[in-house]
């Protein structure tokens, strides 16, 4: 896939409107169907991230202060300026950039599966983190790295392109496309984040932080499937505004090819 159709694509997913948020609660009437029976798009299987915007941050440790395209405060200015690796290996937080905020970003592969009937499982090559994504009550106060995720199914209209600003930040062309049609998504709030970073070097975010995630499903004519994740990061603490992005995932046929990682501060 082009990268300009990738982010067309993205692009179709952010700026067109969504009906609200429903739970798919059908067969029988009795509204008894559990999450992963009333799942309206299969987003289980393994996908491997496509690095098609923000490549110098993502793919490479960017420099000490180099925070481009991050609507960082100025207190989160002064931390970023302040970023230490060795400092941050010595307290035992290498996982700074692996926390929910941050690791949907960084590149490899990732797994989905149904952890039980209420729980969607997330796990990641890199730093080997694991995200649980609960329709119900979640079972977890957070307060570690990956917080407490609270998911629902989406159902939406046929969406259409008609241009719009590039979220992912990497300048990337943004182009017209003809109306794509989804048959649902997934919502994912997450808070009583850890606090963390939302690149590699040190840009940060806070305990305070609320992680809104859009997951979407797209099927292409050619057989590929694509897995587009829109990030919203909401911090009163380090961001001016809402930091807004875009990460494109390909579904791999092959599961053979999996390799976690531990966490790395550098």
């Amino acid at each position: 896939m082009h990268a300009t159709r990738i982010v067309a694509l993205a692009t179709a997913i952010i700026v067109s409107s969504t009906l609200p948020a429903r739970m798919l609660a059908q067969g029988g009437g009795n509204g008894a169907k559990t999450p992963k029976a009333q799942a309206p798009t299969d987003f289980t299987g393994q996908w491997v991230s496509v690095v098609s915007e923000d490549w110098r941050y993502r793919m490479i440790l960017p420099k000490k202060g180099d925070y481009g395209g991050v609507p960082v405060s100025s207190d989160g200015r002064r931390v970023a300026n302040n970023w230490d690796p060795a400092k941050d290996e010595a307290a035992g937080e290498q996982c700074r950039s692996y926390g929910a905020a941050g690791v949907m970003r960084m590149p490899g592969s990732i797994r989905i599966s149904w952890a039980d009937d209420d729980t969607l499982k997330v796990e990641t090559e890199a730093g080997s983190q694991t995200r649980l994504f609960y329709f119900k009550d979640p079972q977890t106060s957070g307060g570690d790295w990956q917080g407490r995720s609270q998911a629902k199914w989406e159902t939406r209209n046929t969406r259409a392109a008609s241009g719009g600003p590039n979220f992912g930040g990497g300048g990337g062309e943004v182009i017209n496309t003809p109306p794509i049609a989804l048959g649902g998504g997934l919502e994912v709030v997450t808070t009583n984040l850890k606090p963390g970073y939302l690149r590699k070097n040190g840009v940060p975010y806070s305990d305070k932080t609320v992680l809104t995630e859009y997951y979407d499903r797209v099927d292409e004519p050619n057989g590929e499937s694509w897995l587009v994740v829109k990030a919203i990061v909401d911090d009163p603490d380090y961001l001016m505004q809402e930091f807004i992005t875009s990460s494109h995932f390909k579904k791999q046929n092959d599961r053979a090819e999996w390799h976690p990682t531990p966490c790395s501060a550098r």
